[in-house]
């Protein structure tokens, strides 16, 4: 049997991960986003919400450099911003089982359990 290989493909697709972030600037990032209600907890997971989808691939950078996985990604509503202009409305999800980390405790302090999108939707 021949095999080919496609010079055409991205490493990443290959299997091979690059860490782009470190754990602290995730860490960092993420308390952020808590801070401004684009971040909660539910249970075990973290919701993330935005109308920005390159946020999305930010969130899913941070979750893989602190040792989580994100789940789904789905577009869950259009938005106004305005009076003429409609956005989608993405939301993220997100597990993020590592004992090194205090994000569930951070969220408790100065997290909310609503999403600021929760009022628009």
């Amino acid at each position: 049997m021949k095999f080919q290989l496609s010079y055409d493909a991205p490493l990443a697709s290959l299997g091979e991960v690059e860490l782009k972030m470190l754990p602290s600037q995730a860490q960092k990032k993420m308390q952020c986003w808590i801070r401004s209600r684009h971040l909660i907890c539910s249970g075990n997971f973290f919701i993330f919400e935005t109308v920005d989808y390159s946020a999305i691939d930010r969130f899913s950078e941070c979750v893989v450099a602190l040792g989580g996985t994100v789940i789904a990604v789905e577009p869950i509503d259009k938005i106004w911003m305005g009076d003429h202009r409609q956005v989608f409305l993405y939301q993220a999800k997100a597990s993020l089982h590592t004992p090194c980390h205090n994000l569930k405790q951070y969220w408790l302090k100065y997290g909310n359990f609503r999403t600021r999108f929760d009022g628009q939707v």
